[in-house]
């Protein structure tokens, strides 16, 4: 059956790939970049592929909220249904740290803007829905202070605490909404692929992407994942498996969706 899926961060590296996959399998794609021209030109390529489904395309600076919540209201009002939300954009690092919102734009992007387009767009999604959230191996203890923007840290550790809390917030939303909402899944795609962000971070190639489209494209559409609402799985290992141990600690991952909450009551009030 064909699914409407939309992929953030579809302009280049995995999130092309998976894009470009979902396409050739008949789905129709809603693209997302934050650079217009590199958007135009990816959605001219992906709308010629034979025999594939449709692609319609949108511009956002992840970084900004206005612009998530401006993203969010824009496939609303387009689409009545969403069966796929793949949180695929991620930053490791931004050449202007600070937000325009006064937050640090490496959580901005990998842990706070997700979670509010995920919220925004699950009345779309509804129970039968996918989010699929790119997590990593690189997880690391969550500072709250730097998560809320009062504490800078070198791009690394930011990396990997903004992935824990991406994964944190996942399984805590999952199992608040158990049954009446999209399953929710934390999926690292695979370590060190050629993505310009690992090209980025340690200068090097990095192995072949369609590992983590291959990845993605299945937790978007096999069965194996439509249970499994919460649960984080390891490409690395090829199979479900637990995250960092403050990812299943409820207490921690509450904390965390508080000062996420906190922090888009401020700015969006």
């Amino acid at each position: 059956m064909q699914k409407t899926i939309l992929v953030t961060g579809s302009t280049d590296g995995i999130g092309q790939a998976t894009a470009r996959m979902l396409v050739l399998l008949g789905h129709n794609v809603l693209l997302h970049g934050r650079n217009s021209s590199k958007m135009e030109e990816v959605e001219k390529t992906l709308s010629v592929l034979p025999d594939g489904g449709r692609v319609e395309s949108y511009v956002a600076d992840l970084s900004r909220i206005a612009d998530v919540e401006a993203f969010a209201k824009a496939v609303l009002e387009r689409h009545t249904r969403l069966d796929v939300l793949i949180n695929n954009a991620g930053v490791y690092h931004a050449a202007e740290l600070v937000s325009q919102d006064g937050l640090d734009t490496r959580f901005v992007v990998n842990t706070i803007a997700p979670y509010l387009l995920t919220q925004r767009l699950i009345p779309l999604l509804g129970a039968s829905g996918r989010v699929i959230n790119l997590s990593s191996a690189a997880q690391a203890p969550v500072n709250p202070e730097a998560l809320a923007g009062r504490v800078k840290l070198p791009d690394g550790e930011a990396y990997a605490q903004s992935k824990l809390a991406l994964t944190m917030w996942s399984r805590s939303m999952a199992l608040s909404l158990k049954n009446d909402g999209p399953a929710i899944i934390a999926v690292n795609p695979g370590s060190m692929l050629g993505s310009k962000m690992v090209k980025q971070a340690f200068g090097v190639d990095g192995g072949d992407l369609r590992i983590g489209a291959e990845i993605l494209t299945r937790a978007a559409l096999a069965d194996e994942f439509a249970a499994a609402s919460g649960q984080y799985f390891d490409n690395d290992t090829g199979q479900f498996t637990s995250p960092h141990p403050d990812a299943l600690n409820p207490q921690k991952s509450e904390e965390i969706v508080r000062i996420i909450e906190a922090i888009l009551a401020e700015i969006t009030q």
